[in-house]
C-alpha cells in the first residue's frame, strides 16, 4: 500500500465512521473504480485507533464522567444519571458483541456483494430520512431507558450488514424513540467507544497471530490521517444537524448508493 492509498483510505474512514452514509459503501469504491488491493489487518487497525481516539478526546469530559460514574455505580451505589448512562451505553453494546460472534462468518460469505451494500446503502438512507421526518425530537441521551437503549443496540448489530451503516442505523433508531438528533447522534458516538474499541481489539489480536508484516510509515499515516478527519466530522456533523437535519445525508445515501448500482451494471 503506498502513503497516497493509505492517505485516501483513513480519509474515508475518518470521514464516514461517524457519520450516517456507511464507511464500508466508501471504502469499497477505491478497490472497485482503481482497483487498490485489500488495505489488510494492521491498516484496520491503525484506522480503528484514529478514529477511537477523535471521539474519546472529542468527548473526554463525558468520557471521564461516565467512567467515573460507572465505577461509583458499583462501588458506592451512584444512582447518578450519568451512571444510568453508563450502564446504558454498556447494554447497548451487548447486542453487537453476540450478533458479531454468531454471524460474523455469514456475513462475510454471503453479506459482503457490491450489489447488497448499494442495496441497503439506499434502503437503509430511506428508512432515515422517514424516520427523521417524522421523529417527535423530545428526548436527551439522559431519557435513555433499558429497553431504549437495548434496541439501539440490536440496531448497531444490525448495522453489521455492509452499506447500512452503525451511526446511521443508531441514530435512525434513536430518533424513533424520540430522541433529539443532537441526543441521537451523541449517544451513537459513545456507544462506538466500547464497540470500536473492541473491534479494534479482535483485529489487533488477528493481526499479532498472523504475523502479518507491519509499514510504521503507513500505519501512521493511517492513525493521523483517520483521527483529524474524524474529529472534525464529529465537531461539524454535531453543530449542523440540528440546522440540517439528516435530509442532506439521505440525499447522498440515495446518490452515492445508485451510482454503485449503475457502476456495477456496467461492469
Amino acid at each position: 500500500m503506498s502513503y497516497f492509498e493509505a492517505f485516501v483510505l483513513a480519509l474515508i474512514q475518518g470521514l464516514t465512521e461517524f457519520l450516517p452514509i456507511s464507511s464500508s459503501a466508501h471504502l469499497i469504491l477505491p478497490s472497485a473504480v482503481f482497483g487498490w488491493q485489500d488495505q489488510g489487518l494492521a491498516f484496520d487497525v491503525a484506522v480503528h485507533v484514529g478514529t477511537l481516539a477523535a471521539v474519546m478526546i472529542y468527548f473526554r469530559s463525558e468520557v471521564v464522567s461516565l467512567l467515573s460514574a460507572f465505577f461509583a455505580s458499583i462501588f458506592k451505589g451512584d444512582r447518578s444519571k450519568e451512571a444510568k448512562l453508563a450502564w446504558m451505553i454498556l447494554l447497548a453494546t451487548i447486542p453487537a458483541c453476540i450478533f458479531g460472534l454468531l454471524m460474523k462468518d455469514i456475513i462475510e460469505l454471503y453479506l459482503r456483494s457490491a450489489w447488497i451494500l448499494a442495496s441497503t446503502t439506499i434502503i437503509f438512507g430511506l428508512l432515515l430520512w422517514y424516520v427523521d421526518r417524522n421523529a417527535s425530537l423530545l428526548d436527551d441521551e439522559y431519557q435513555a431507558t433499558w429497553k431504549k437503549s437495548l434496541f439501539i443496540g440490536i440496531a448497531q448489530a444490525l448495522a453489521m450488514i455492509p452499506g447500512t451503516s452503525r451511526s446511521g442505523a443508531t441514530i435512525t433508531a434513536a430518533l424513533y424513540l424520540g430522541f433529539t438528533r443532537e441526543a441521537a447522534a451523541r449517544f451513537s458516538f459513545l456507544m462506538s467507544i466500547p464497540i470500536i474499541l473492541l473491534a479494534g481489539g479482535y483485529l489487533g489480536l488477528q493481526l499479532v497471530l498472523s504475523g502479518e508484516p507491519v509499514h510504521v510509515g503507513v500505519l501512521l499515516t493511517g492513525i493521523v490521517t483517520s483521527f483529524i478527519s474524524a474529529y472534525i466530522c464529529i465537531h461539524f456533523f454535531l453543530k449542523l444537524i440540528s440546522r440540517m437535519g439528516m435530509t442532506p445525508f439521505v440525499i447522498y445515501r440515495l446518490i452515492l448508493g445508485f451510482g454503485l448500482l449503475a457502476f456495477l451494471a456496467v461492469n
